[in-house]
């Protein structure tokens, strides 16, 4: 098998979802902003972009799901912000998202990257949405380009 690995290609006609919370929207709008620009800048066109947006993180693997059964997008940004209390309910949510995140890329084999923070401090979350650790919606976005690029690449094997 020769040695494969994704490229930040665009392929003609490709779509990407941004799948993204409306809970902390301080966080969440900043990391949508970064996604929508990256794939801008990276060639998708505006029309190649769709945003859906949900109540919580805690919703985002059953809309992902439908997204990808529709099986129009070469990849799913998911995104979201789980900041802990002084509950459990952090822990549910954040590991329930994520764990429900993996489950649609592997049972539908579409690239569902999960750009969900789960921070102890708000001003955590705010320093990986734009401040001192880069921002989250950025790296999911180069992330989903070069997964739908290799998962074209190792559809073209079989």
């Amino acid at each position: 098998m020769p040695h494969l690995e994704g490229d930040l290609r665009i392929h003609p006609g490709a779509r990407f979802a941004i799948l993204a919370s409306r809970w902390n929207p301080r966080i969440v709008d900043a990391l949508v902003e970064s996604a929508r620009a990256t794939f801008l800048a990276n060639g998708v066109p505006e029309a190649g972009i769709d945003v859906v947006r949900v109540p919580g993180a805690w919703e985002l693997p059953v809309a992902a799901r439908a997204l990808a059964l529709a099986g129009r997008h070469a990849a799913i940004v998911a995104l979201g912000c789980v900041v802990r209390g002084d509950t459990r309910h952090y822990a549910q949510v954040a590991d329930g998202a994520s764990e429900g995140l993996m489950r649609v890329a592997l049972d539908t084999g579409v690239p569902v990257l999960n750009g969900v923070l789960a921070v102890e401090r708000f001003e955590d979350a705010l320093a990986r949405a734009g401040g001192s650790h880069g921002n989250k919606g950025e790296e999911a976005a180069l992330v989903a380009i070069e997964m739908a690029d290799l998962r074209r690449k190792l559809q073209e094997l079989v």
